[in-house]
């Protein structure tokens, strides 16, 4: 099948990671964190731990889970003197961003490939890091479809949908315009929680209520009872990440002049809460942060 690369060993990167390695693939795997790259070398068997970045020369597919543009542009295009793997892949080979980068700056960058003769596919994930153990996560894919027919395969080890949403860039918009909808939904659903609470209402029985009317999302249905009620708030996903994201959805309106009023106080709120909870914080913590707010 030849050797596919994957950078990016974090809480999704991994699973990920796992998934092609079970599938058969010839895995040479790299991350920031050489303990993080010899942790899945070990728990790996034949795939490899590369030491940097020369070791993608004879890769045909390099899989990106990095945490933003920054970093996925250091390592296609190198800083600091260090090559990026825009000087270590052969001709041909492609490029697959699968962290959620910024839809413009995705664009640039393929077309500096493009010219060095790589491809680039942005396929960004949807469903945390439960769906990336079990390799059902939902995929978009912006690009050649061409090139995504090429790469069908991969990405299907690791996703249980994988979809076309247009060229170059629009994989990256729609996840986070996909994480603003949602980021919307939970906000509303907490608020509504809470409201219900104070007058005298279960929030599990309205959680029950709820997803069985117009009101059911996926806060309602995956997130209230497991990981909101229960205190648990280890779902997997940062708050800081949905932060990121709602960034993104609101720069991309601006940009191309399409006002987003709502996503811009969702974000206020989001980033109010990042600020007072820390980087370490799960994203469902905002249930009880926003309790918090009304004493």
């Amino acid at each position: 099948m030849g050797h596919i690369g994957f950078i990016g060993l974090g809480m999704m990167g991994r699973p990920m990671a796992s998934r092609l390695h079970a599938a058969g693939h010839d895995l040479i795997a790299f991350d920031a964190s050489v303990a993080a790259v010899h942790a899945f070398g070990d728990a790996h068997a034949g795939a490899v731990a590369a030491d940097g970045l020369p070791a993608f020369a004879a890769c045909r597919a390099v899989v990106l889970m990095l945490p933003d543009s920054d970093a996925v542009e250091a390592v296609v295009l190198g800083r600091d003197g260090v090559p990026g793997l825009i000087g270590v892949l052969a001709r041909g080979a492609v490029v697959i961003d699968m962290g959620s980068s910024q839809p413009l700056r995705s664009r640039a960058l393929a077309e500096r490939l493009q010219r060095a003769g790589l491809q680039f596919l942005d396929a960004p994930v949807s469903g945390g890091v439960k769906r990336a153990i079990d390799g059902t996560l939902a995929i978009m894919v912006g690009g050649d479809a061409a090139v995504l027919a090429a790469q069908h395969g991969l990405l299907a080890h690791m996703g249980r949908t994988v979809t076309h949403v247009g060229a170059v860039g629009a994989g990256h918009a729609m996840k986070a315009l996909n994480n603003y909808v949602s980021a919307a939904g939970l906000l509303a659903t907490v608020e509504a929680l809470h409201v219900g609470r104070r007058f005298g209402l279960d929030p599990a029985l309205m959680t029950d209520v709820l997803n069985s009317s117009t009101g059911k999302n996926n806060t309602t249905e995956n997130k209230v009872k497991p990981f909101m009620l229960s205190g648990a708030f280890n779902s997997g996903f940062a708050l800081a990440l949905m932060c990121k994201d709602l960034g993104i959805a609101t720069s991309l309106g601006r940009a191309i002049r399409s006002p987003m009023p709502l996503g811009d106080e969702v974000l206020a709120l989001w980033s109010e809460a990042a600020a007072e909870l820390g980087k370490a914080a799960d994203h469902t913590e905002m249930y009880r942060w926003l309790a918090s707010r009304a004493g």
